[in-house]
C-alpha cells in the first residue's frame, strides 16, 4: 500500500514494510487482532492476549549507547548498561532486515500532556495488539495533530527477533531493549512483552524533562473538587493505581507524571493496571474499565465461557490490563492540575513494623524517595522464608535515567518553593512481619488518605517513632487506633523492636551510597531511621 506523507520517515530509518497500518481506529485495531489471530475476546467484549514467555520487563537486558552527546549524564550502572555504537548498528541492521516487507503497524502519537515539554513519538510493530497497548498508554493526537507530527523519538519493535550472538556482544541475553539517545531511536527483540514499549519511553523522559528543569515521576496524581492535587509514589504492587482512583476525586493519571513550573501532567494517556486478585467491590473504578478496547494480558480464562479469572496466577502475578484514560469515568479532562499540596510515598511493609501513616519533613520526604523502600514477602520466590527489603531510588529506579540524586534535588526543591506536605503511608502488613502479620485493611487505608487530602489528619496529636523517626498520629478519624502504633499491634514487643532495628540497619547500609565523594548535600541520614 502507498505510504502517506506522514509515514515516509519510515524510509529514513530503513524499513521497507509491505503494508503499514498507521494510527488504526480501535475498530480497526479490534478486526486486525481477530484476523490475525493474535488474541481472544472474552466475556464482555475485552481483548486478551499472551506476551509469551516473558510476563514482565527485562531490566538486565536494557542498555543505553555510549556516546558523547549523553555519556556524562546518565547513571551507568547495573540499571542503565552501556553498549557500544558498533554493536547497537549491527543489531539495528538485523532488526530492519528482520522486518523486511513485513506488515507493520506504525502509531504517532505524544507523551506529555503539556504541549510546552510533550515529546512527539513514533513506535513501530509488528503485531496489532502491540498497536493496541499503544493507543491506549500514549496521548493519541488529533486528526489534525497527526497530520502533522514529526516523530522526535522512535521505537522499533521487533518482538519476534532473538539476538544469537549476544555472548559474542557481551550481552546478558537474546533479548535487548537498547536506547541511543542521540539518534533518539530505541530497538527491542526478544520479547513480546508490551510494558517495554511504555517504560521505555518512560525512561526517555527521565532523561529529557529533567535536564530542562521538569521533575518526571513514577507516581499516580488526582485532584479534588478544589483543585487540590496529590501525587501517589510507589513501586508494583504498593497500591498507587488503587489508592488514586477515587470516586471523590478526578485521576489525571495512574503511573508517569512530570512537575514542571506551573503544573503536574500526566506523562500517558492511559491506565497499566495490574489485575490480580481484581475484586469490583474494593476497586469498582478499574474493574470497569476493563471493557471493550481494553487489552488484557496473560489473564487466566475459562475456555468455553471466556470468563476471566482474576484471582489466578497460574501464569503470573503480574497479570495486567491496559485502557484509555476515558474508561475511568471521573478523570481530569485535560489530564493537568496545579502544583501539587500533598505528596505521598506508599510502601508495602512486608515487616509490619512501619506506621500505617507517617507525616514527613522535607528532608524526610528526600530521604524516603532516594530510599524508595518496599519489600518482598516471603514465598514469592524459591528459598525466600524470610520479608526481604527493597529499595528502589526515587520510586522507580529501573526507569532513572539520570542520577537518583538529580531527582531528589527538583523535588525537594519543588516541596519548598510551593509549601508540599508529604507522608509515608504502610499498604503492607501490621501486627507482625509474614506469615503473622495481616494486610493493611484498604478502607482504613482509603480512610487515611482521605483524612491526609482533607486536612483532618493535621488536627491529630503526633508521637515520633524512636527506630524510624517519623511523625504519626495517636488518632485518625474512622480508623482503628490499633494500627496506627505498630508497635501496639505486635504481641510480641521484644520481637517488633528486633524487627525494627533490622529494617533500620537496611535503611541506613543502603542509604550509604548516596553519601559517597564526600558530598553532604544529600546527607540526610539524621533523618532516617536510627540503625
Amino acid at each position: 500500500m502507498p505510504v502517506s506523507a506522514n509515514l515516509r520517515g519510515l524510509a529514513d530509518l530503513g524499513l521497507k514494510p509491505s503494508e503499514v497500518f498507521h494510527n488504526l481506529s480501535y475498530e480497526e485495531i479490534y478486526q486486525h487482532e481477530l484476523n490475525n489471530k493474535e488474541g481472544v475476546v472474552s466475556d464482555n467484549g475485552t481483548m486478551m492476549v499472551d506476551t509469551g514467555i516473558f510476563t514482565g520487563r527485562s531490566p538486565k537486558d536494557k542498555y543505553f549507547v555510549d556516546e558523547p552527546s549523553s555519556t556524562g549524564n546518565i547513571w551507568w550502572g547495573p540499571v542503565n548498561t552501556k553498549v557500544s555504537e558498533a554493536i547497537f548498528d549491527e543489531l539495528y541492521g538485523e532488526v530492519v532486515k528482520f522486518l523486511d516487507n513485513k506488515k507493520l503497524y506504525v502509531f504517532d502519537g505524544h507523551a506529555g500532556t503539556n504541549a510546552e515539554t510533550r515529546i512527539s513519538l513514533r513506535v513501530v510493530t509488528e503485531r496489532a495488539w502491540q498497536h493496541h497497548f499503544c493507543t491506549n498508554m500514549f496521548l493519541r493526537p488529533t486528526k489534525d495533530e497527526l497530520a502533522n507530527l514529526l516523530p522526535e523519538f522512535t521505537i522499533i519493535n521487533a518482538s519476534g527477533y532473538k539476538n544469537t550472538k549476544y555472548k559474542e556482544h557481551g550481552l546478558n541475553s537474546d533479548v535487548f531493549v537498547i536506547f541511543h539517545l542521540a539518534k533518539k531511536i530505541c530497538i527491542i527483540g526478544g520479547t513480546e512483552y508490551g510494558g517495554e514499549m511504555k517504560k521505555g519511553i518512560f525512561s526517555v523522559m527521565n532523561y529529557y524533562l529533567p535536564l530542562k528543569g521538569v521533575l518526571t515521576m513514577h507516581c499516580s496524581a488526582n485532584v479534588g473538587a478544589q483543585g487540590d492535587s496529590a501525587l501517589f509514589f510507589g513501586l508494583s504492587g504498593t497500591g498507587k493505581t488503587t489508592l488514586s482512583t477515587d470516586p471523590n476525586r478526578k485521576l489525571i493519571g495512574d503511573d508517569e507524571h512530570g512537575w514542571d513550573d506551573k503544573t503536574i501532567f500526566n506523562i500517558e494517556g492511559g491506565c497499566y493496571a495490574k489485575t490480580i486478585n481484581l475484586d469490583p467491590a474494593t476497586e469498582p473504578e478499574i474493574y470497569a474499565a476493563i471493557r471493550r478496547d481494553a487489552l488484557l494480558e496473560n489473564v487466566v480464562y475459562d475456555e468455553t465461557t471466556k470468563k476471566v479469572d482474576y484471582s489466578s496466577a497460574a501464569k503470573t502475578e503480574n497479570t495486567r490490563v491496559s485502557y484509555p484514560i476515558f474508561h475511568i469515568q471521573n478523570i481530569q479532562a485535560d489530564s493537568k492540575a496545579g502544583h501539587p499540596n500533598t505528596v505521598i510515598f506508599l510502601t508495602y511493609d512486608a515487616y509490619g513494623v512501619l506506621p500505617a501513616v507517617s507525616k514527613l519533613s522535607i528532608e524526610q520526604a528526600m530521604y524516603h524517595f532516594l530510599s524508595g523502600y518496599t519489600a518482598k514477602v516471603a514465598g514469592t520466590e524459591r528459598g525466600v522464608k524470610e520479608p526481604q527489603a527493597t529499595f528502589s531510588a526515587c520510586f522507580g529506579q529501573a526507569f532513572m535515567t539520570l542520577h537518583p540524586t538529580f531527582y531528589a534535588k527538583l523535588l525537594g526543591e519543588k516541596m519548598k518553593k510551593h509549601n508540599v506536605n508529604a507522608y509515608l503511608i504502610n499498604t503492607g502488613l501490621v501486627g507482625g512481619k509474614y506469615g503473622v502479620g495481616k494486610r493493611m485493611n484498604l478502607p482504613a487505608t482509603r480512610q487515611i488518605i482521605n483524612e491526609i487530602l482533607n486536612g483532618n489528619i493535621e488536627k491529630s496529636e503526633f508521637e515520633k517513632h524512636p527506630v524510624f523517626q517519623v511523625s504519626f498520629p495517636k488518632a485518625v478519624n474512622g480508623v482503628d487506633a490499633q494500627i496506627l502504633n505498630p508497635r501496639n499491634a505486635w504481641a510480641d514487643k521484644a520481637e517488633y523492636d528486633k524487627t525494627a532495628a533490622d529494617l533500620a540497619k537496611q535503611f541506613v547500609e543502603n542509604y550509604k551510597k548516596y553519601l559517597t565523594g564526600g558530598s553532604k548535600e544529600f546527607d540526610f541520614s539524621a533523618h532516617g531511621p536510627v540503625a
